[in-house]
């Protein structure tokens, strides 16, 4: 793919002259400066879950994890439902 990159004349020449030297082209080291940027990324941070629970005892002695309106019920009993 093509692009244009607008770079001070300075770079320039120092990068023609050094693409001599190592007998290579623009191209090619700034194709190079580029892949070395983009390998020396650190990936971005890992994705950590916050600690979400809650105080508590857990589920209420005798309720059933397959009865969710007794749970609703219980859920709810201590706030005036």
């Amino acid at each position: 793919m093509k692009t244009t990159v607008e770079l001070p004349d300075s770079l320039l020449r120092e990068v023609k002259r050094m693409a001599l030297r190592e007998r290579t082209t623009v191209r090619a080291l700034v194709e190079r400066g580029l892949r070395t940027v983009m390998s020396g990324r650190r990936p971005a941070g890992r994705f950590v879950l916050r600690k979400a629970s809650f105080r508590g005892d857990g589920l209420a002695a005798g309720a059933s994890l397959r009865d969710w309106e007794g749970i609703r019920d219980l859920t709810y009993s201590e706030r005036g439902a």
